[in-house]
């Protein structure tokens, strides 16, 4: 497999963190965990991203974070800061009404995705497969057949 080296997996795993740019969909991810828990503290969505992730490259701490400003800007989620007997006040996130019709959408689009992906797979396969060459004979029997 042609491709830049990946320090995360071996160079025979086909992995997508060395395949250029090729989006990680926090966003969905982070909506449909959201709606799985009811709520969640962004440290806890970070480690539950690694088992939801739609690629094998890592998923930053600071695009986690960017991600739920924006949702939050745009109504998709709330969130409120939660006291702890210990330690500092935590930030809870969840799922607003807009959230789980954002979600909604969002699986609309990855179905879409889906299936136009795998009909690239599809092709790529079709083309990489080796071509039979047509037996001589047969070309020319039906040339001779024609011809009668």
């Amino acid at each position: 497999m042609s491709r830049r080296p990946c320090p995360h997996h071996p160079r025979d795993y086909p992995c997508t963190c060395a395949m250029g740019n090729l989006p990680r969909f926090i966003e969905p991810l982070v909506l449909l965990i959201l709606k799985k828990k009811a709520s969640s503290y962004g440290y806890d969505l970070a480690g539950e991203l690694e088992d939801y992730a739609l690629t094998d490259a890592p998923i930053d701490a600071a695009a986690l974070y960017r991600t739920l400003c924006q949702l939050e800007k745009n109504g998709n989620v709330t969130s409120e800061w939660k006291p702890e007997r210990s330690g500092p006040a935590r930030h809870v996130y969840r799922l607003t009404a807009a959230g789980r019709k954002h979600l909604q959408e969002w699986t609309a689009v990855l179905e879409h995705v889906s299936r136009a992906m795998a009909r690239f797979v599809k092709e790529a396969k079709r083309l990489e497969a080796p071509r039979t060459p047509l037996k001589a004979s047969t070309t020319e029997s039906s040339r001779v057949s024609r011809a009668h």
